[in-house]
């Protein structure tokens, strides 16, 4: 089964982002986690893909996305990362570091979205 975690998505966007996940990755296990003790717990658990929002709110108190993927990335090399975001400066920054290619919620639903997730996870 593959673990994919969606990491400091509001309510709204969130179950949505579950759904569709879920619907293209085939067996996925989508899970939350919106601050450090609820990553951390994922981290420490096993997870194939966490896919940021770019701004992290809630419990991870409004920092950056790319700023915890880096530290995510430094300590859990092997963890794949992507960001979600329609800011193309904001996934350059999160490729630079690591991640795999990502979109935003604007393209959700589309052929692209599929084969990215698909590539991430494959």
């Amino acid at each position: 089964m593959t673990k994919i975690t969606l990491v400091g998505h509001c309510g709204v966007d969130g179950p949505r982002l579950q759904a569709q996940i879920a619907e293209i990755v085939d067996a996925a296990e989508v899970t939350t986690a919106n601050d450090p003790d609820q990553l951390k717990a994922v981290l420490d658990g096993g997870v194939d893909l966490l896919l940021f929002n770019r701004e992290l709110g809630f419990g991870f108190k409004d920092i950056e996305g790319v700023e915890v993927m880096q530290k995510v990335h430094a300590s859990h090399p092997t963890v794949k990362l992507m960001l979600i975001s329609d800011y193309p400066e904001a996934q350059a920054a999160a490729e630079a570091i690591g991640a795999v290619p990502g979109f935003g919620k604007a393209d959700l639903g589309t052929p692209k979205v599929k084969k990215m997730l698909r590539n991430a996870v494959g």
